[in-house]
């Protein structure tokens, strides 16, 4: 069995967890994608199949398939053990884990080992404290109430939706293609602040690729930059930002985003280290491949790149 199918038997087992109770709420739905999103190996045709998943109960019956199927992909100790790592980084998403859940983890291992319907409520267990902190980090947000998913959902298009509401500025571009971007200058502005400043240079350079890429008006890009720009220092939800941009694009837009991101690295003589890796995550959380990412890459003249 390769990788791809173990880690998506897994994901489908996390997901019926979820569903154990019966009952999964909307924000919980959201959360659970952000997680279950930046698992490694799940193609963006994969994601889609998991999405069928997320939006509806999963039975009894169907949670008996589901582990019988996990314990039959994982045939090996190597199997087990990767299962277990993609668990641990799952619930580890935020930068947070704690004994309970490090000790679940292991204990998920020997339900695997013995295909234990235990694994179920371990399972659900281990899963409530990532998707009980991601709530938390989402109710932080301002209460703008007729604003507040899209502050969740995507920061810089908040900024940008607000001030146009404020009449700050007037601008005119359909609110689908204001929303993708608005998450592409965020991300845009990601590359940029690597290094905690923004040059001239980069900004000009952000500004002239959503002009040409989008026949953007000047004022319109150097608008939503502005606004990408000034949103970048704060907390922006990459978890969101990357999973929405993806939903959004097609491959062939998510691979030219990828080049615009190296010119924007470049903007200011070189795309150092950090801007490339930095890329490359941005890369790998839009379901690219590392090829793509190389290919992208190698389309910067060499003296423009770090090695």
């Amino acid at each position: 069995m390769t990788r791809s199918n173990l880690i998506m038997t897994l994901a489908k087992v996390i997901i019926a967890a979820a569903w154990a109770d019966g009952e999964v709420s909307h924000d919980e739905i959201n959360c659970l994608k952000d997680l279950l999103f930046h698992l490694p190996d799940i193609t963006g045709r994969e994601w889609a199949m998991l999405e069928l998943y997320l939006d509806s109960p999963v039975g009894e019956d169907e949670r008996m398939r589901l582990v019988e199927q996990l314990t039959e992909t994982m045939r090996t100790a190597a199997d087990r053990d990767l299962a277990v790592a993609a668990l641990e980084n799952l619930i580890a998403a935020d930068g947070v884990i704690d004994q309970d859940e490090k000790q679940a983890a292991k204990e998920i291992r020997t339900l695997i080992d013995k295909a234990d319907v235990g694994l179920f409520g371990a399972l659900g267990r281990t899963i409530r404290g990532p998707l009980e902190r991601r709530s938390a980090a989402i109710s932080r947000a301002p209460n703008r109430e007729e604003y507040l998913e899209d502050f969740i959902k995507n920061k810089v298009y908040y900024g940008v939706r607000r001030r146009l509401d404020l009449g700050d500025e007037d601008i005119d571009v359909p609110e689908a293609d204001l929303r993708k971007l608005s998450l592409a200058g965020g991300m845009m502005a990601r590359i940029a602040h690597v290094d905690e400043e923004v040059t001239d240079d980069e900004f000009s350079t952000m500004v002239k690729l959503l002009q040409d890429d989008w026949e953007l008006s000047r004022d319109a890009a150097a608008f939503v930059t502005q606004v990408a720009v000034t949103e970048i220092s704060k907390d922006l939800d990459y978890f969101r930002l990357t999973r929405e941009f993806f939903t959004s694009t097609k491959e062939d837009e998510r691979l030219r985003f990828v080049d615009m991101l190296f010119h924007v690295a470049a903007a200011d003589g070189m795309a150092t280290y950090r801007e490339i890796e930095e890329i490359r995550l941005i890369a790998q959380g839009l379901k690219l491949t590392h090829k793509q990412f190389i290919d992208s890459k190698l389309k910067l003249p060499k003296d423009k790149r770090a090695s």
